[in-house]
């Protein structure tokens, strides 16, 4: 559309409006783009799109680049445009149809003198309205009206321009530009499909569109750093010119658009000006106050404010595009930038008002039952007591252990003042310690919470009774305590009787996580049958994502139980499903799959796949970390891994690795006593290596192939076969025990020199070991296995997985790890405190930043290193040599 700064003027009409001021120029031409102004294509297409409708509105917050969009897109029209931009100054009917006739005229369209003209500023004839619609609808070239912050114009206005509109087609098409919904019929232009609308959420900047937005003022994103400034800013214009050109005065720009603060920098001049000071006082006092909340409803902000006016007001501010955000079901939320201006502006304006904001919205959400944000709450206002009675009252103290909140909840609780000692307080400290193994500290606080639980006439909540039956059997299967656990599992079972039904109901990882430690200490014990019973139902227990813990837990427990009696496959499959627990359940990385990955370790060693199992037990956490029951399968696995390495000493270094427990485990003493008898056979000692399975060989099948095989080392065929034949009724026996007493069986036929029944033994052995690809048994059995496994009917069993010599083509090995992006000075900073052990509370406190920012450093740091959880990127970068 071509442009002058000439307006068109009749001689005949007046050069001044109905209070008798000149027209101003610059309320009838086009906004001028600046140099940096990024076309958006999706947004021009749209509005290119609206040419079949009457009515387009545009409808956004202040500063969300609606009035550049519709000026950079009018500019190319075709047909006239007619642009006007109303302010303070355009009060009343009269002086909006002035300035619109002058709109008109500016924009190239001719209207004859007969249509008349306001005389009074207040009020406009209606015949003029008429005449006006008859003449733009007479056939001539149709025209574009578009009334920039059309908010400023009142309901009777809207009534007049309804009625030219609709009376006006085809000559005129309407853009209305508005940070609130005008008062026009827009639901008769809905319903008949002739509007057009674009607001605030296709108005937000997407992460390519502010990539490209701050290139034009010369800097550089990378995506995922663009993705965080949009998170933050919501898309929004205004916020990401002024964070742009805040930048680029900064030394060090990348930094700046991470951590600037929104409370003290032009985008809080901004939003002061344009939406805070712009509202009453009572606006104004309710903003600051919700601004210490996520999201609130008017009766909670009722409570902040001690009015009664909140309804009305959010309506009203939500109406407006006044950055508060319409959640649904009568909940808000302040866009985020706002918010923390606002906050900013509260402890200036109101200093010490915070905690006790805190201390209201703790106590309103108590009683709301929304647990998650009233714990925020009660530690903001440093009520310690308030908070750790509602985590315990409300069953919740399992969620320190799920890995949905279990990190947000520790590090919230970390601030916990040391003179809060109430007995919830104790528990609260008991499960932040147990849950990191400290299991020293863990009791001392669980017995002081006992001690005043038990201390006074009434009987303790049930609540906190069983938080304690749950943090009782966790410590017991630290301890590797059967009897303990048992205990706790059966106060727990008489505590369940006096608490509501939908409380456990809302609270299904309690009773899973009682019953995995449970069952964990049962498979210390070597209650296999009891243990798999007892897991089983935690583990087949739906899909629930606080039960996820639990469940992967159960299922390494389960995977374990199959490796021990000999059933790789089964075993695998337990493992597989405890390691891809966190998938499905849509939960980050979590520490349950520990036993899972170790299982199928060993069962990677047992088909000689070693550089597999290698990669899985190293991504198991520091065994000081561990339980017993997981600490003893991390021995076996690394221990089996050396062993078939040839690394013999090592190997029961490995498996003899100590593990404090009040009572010691059956299979744990067998595994690695199987470990030093493999050790002795391999350093030429066999009658050593049949006195170190003496006394277990009898309960044990895995024990007696282990001493059948010493025996027949020692030249003692009938001994040997004596042993197998001690478990050759058992039922039940999995085919790793069995591939390796076959094999026995085999050798021995082999050195009587019965090459038939040889033969027959090691076909029989071949189809038990072929479907789960077991491959070391034959790699143990020794070099008198060859020439057998070259003759045809055995090749045959053996072609495809068995390799001669029991050997197996390993993958190449894995390339050094890489990194995907250089680490900032700052990721640096967070990660060598990663490696320390701090919380996120701490590091934030130690670098003078917020947690916000830390975690942004911790994301970022992952994704470039490629992990996805604290141990693996410290591991990684000492990989790297960036530690």
């Amino acid at each position: 559309m071509a442009t002058s700064d000439e307006i068109p003027h009749d001689p005949a009409l007046p050069y001044v409006d109905p209070l008798g001021d000149p027209f101003l120029r610059t309320r009838f031409a086009l906004p001028t783009r600046p140099g940096t102004f990024l076309r958006r294509a999706r947004l021009a297409d749209h509005l290119d799109r609206s040419a079949a409708t009457p009515l387009v509105m545009v409808n956004g917050a202040a500063g969300a680049g609606k009035t550049l969009l519709v000026a950079d897109w009018a500019a190319d029209l075709a047909q006239p445009v007619a642009w006007l931009t109303l302010d303070a100054a355009i009060q009343g009917p009269g002086m909006f149809w002035a300035h619109l006739l002058q709109a008109l005229r500016a924009g190239g369209v001719r209207l004859p003198a007969g249509i008349g003209f306001p005389a009074d500023g207040s009020r406009v004839d209606d015949t003029l309205l008429v005449r006006l619609a008859a003449q733009l609808s007479g056939g001539g070239t149709p025209v574009t009206v578009v009334i920039d912050d059309y908010d400023r114009a009142g309901a009777d206005i809207s009534e007049q321009l309804a009625f030219v509109l609709h009376h006006a087609r085809p000559g005129m098409r309407l853009v209305l530009v508005t940070r609130t919904e005008p008062l026009l019929p827009l639901h008769r232009y809905r319903a008949a499909g002739e509007m057009t609308e674009i607001r605030d959420a296709e108005l937000a900047f997407t992460p390519e569109e502010a990539g490209a937005l701050l290139e034009l003022h010369g800097l550089h994103l990378t995506g995922d750093a663009a993705r965080a400034l949009v998170d933050r800013t919501r898309g929004w214009a205004a916020g990401l010119r002024l964070c742009a050109l805040a930048a680029r005065q900064s030394p060090d720009p990348q930094v700046y658009l991470k951590e600037f603060e929104a409370g003290h920098s032009t985008i809080a001049d901004f939003l002061l000006a344009e939406v805070l000071r712009r509202q009453t006082p009572q606006t104004q006092d309710l903003l600051l106050r919700v601004s210490v909340l996520e999201r609130f409803c008017a009766d909670l902000a009722n409570t902040l404010t001690g009015r009664t006016d909140a309804a009305p007001i959010l309506a009203g501010l939500h109406r407006e595009n006044a950055f508060v955000e319409d959640l649904g079901h009568a909940w808000y939320r302040l866009h985020p930038l706002f918010r923390e201006i606002l906050r900013v502006h509260l402890r200036e304006r109101c200093p010490g008002l915070e905690p006790e904001l805190h201390r209201r919205a703790a106590h309103w959400l108590r009683r709301s039952g929304a647990l998650a944000e009233m714990l925020t709450h009660g530690a903001a206002a440093g009520d310690w007591e308030f908070t750790a009675h509602a985590l315990v009252d409300d069953l919740a103290i399992g969620q320190l252990f799920t890995g949905l909140r279990s990190d947000d909840l520790t590090e919230l609780f970390a601030g916990m003042e040391p003179g809060t000692t109430s007995s919830a307080a104790e528990l609260v400290r008991a499960a932040r310690d147990l849950a990191r193994h400290d299991l020293d500290h863990g009791l001392a606080h669980l017995r002081h919470a006992e001690q005043q639980l038990t201390a006074g006439d009434d009987r303790a909540p049930a609540a906190a009774r069983l938080s304690c039956a749950l943090l009782e059997a966790l410590a017991a299967r630290l301890s590797g305590s059967p009897r303990r656990a048992e205990l706790a599992a059966r106060t727990a079972r008489e505590v369940q009787g006096e608490i509501p039904a939908h409380l456990l109901d809302q609270h299904p990882e309690l009773p899973a996580l009682l019953l995995t430690h449970v069952g964990s200490t049962r498979v210390w014990a070597g209650h296999f049958d009891e243990a798999r019973a007892t897991l089983k139902a935690v583990a087949g227990d739906g899909g629930h994502a606080s039960t996820a813990v639990a469940r992967q837990e159960s299922l390494g427990h389960l995977a374990l139980i199959d490796y021990l009696n000999g059933w790789p496959g089964r075993a695998e499959r337990h493992a597989f499903a405890a390691m891809t627990t966190s998938d499905r359940s849509g939960l980050p990385e979590i520490s349950g799959a520990g036993l899972g990955r170790l299982v199928a370790a060993a069962v990677a060693v047992d088909r000689c796949e070693l550089r597999h199992a290698q990669h899985l037990i190293d991504q198991t956490p520091d065994p000081a970390t561990l339980d017993p029951v997981t600490a003893a399968g991390r021995s076996i696995a690394v221990a089996r891994l050396l062993l078939a390495r040839g690394r013999v000493r090592a190997a029961v270094a490995a498996a003899d690795a100590a593990v404090a427990t009040d009572v010691g485990s059956p299979w744990a003493e067998s595994q690695a006593a199987l470990i030093a008898s493999a050790a002795h056979l391999a350093e030429g000692r066999p009658e050593a290596a049949a006195e170190v399975l003496r006394e277990l060989a009898d309960g044990d099948p895995a024990c007696a192939v282990g001493q059948a095989r010493a025996h027949l080392a020692a030249g003692d065929r009938l001994t040997a076969v004596g042993v197998l034949d001690t478990i050759a009724a058992a039922g039940h026996v999995g085919p790793a025990v069995r591939v390796r007493a076959t094999l026995v069986r085999a050798e021995a036929r082999h050195l009587e020199g019965d090459a038939a029944a040889a033969r027959r033994l090691l076909a029989d052995a071949l189809l038990a070991a072929r479907r789960d690809r077991l491959r070391l048994p034959f790699k143990e059995a020794g070099p008198w296995i060859e020439p057998y496994l070259r003759t045809g009917p055995l090749q045959q069993l053996a072609a495809g997985w068995l390799l001669p010599g029991g050997e197996t083509r390993e993958p190449e090995p894995e390339p050094a790890p890489v990194l995907v992006e250089q680490l900032s000075g700052r990721e640096r900073d967070v990660l060598i405190r990663l490696a320390q052990m701090m919380s996120t509370e701490q590091i934030a406190a130690d670098l003078f930043v917020s947690v916000n920012t830390v975690k942004t450093h911790i994301k970022s740091a992952y994704r470039k290193l490629a992990v996805n959880r604290r141990h693996d990127a410290v591991q990684r970068a000492r990989e790297l040599g960036l530690l």
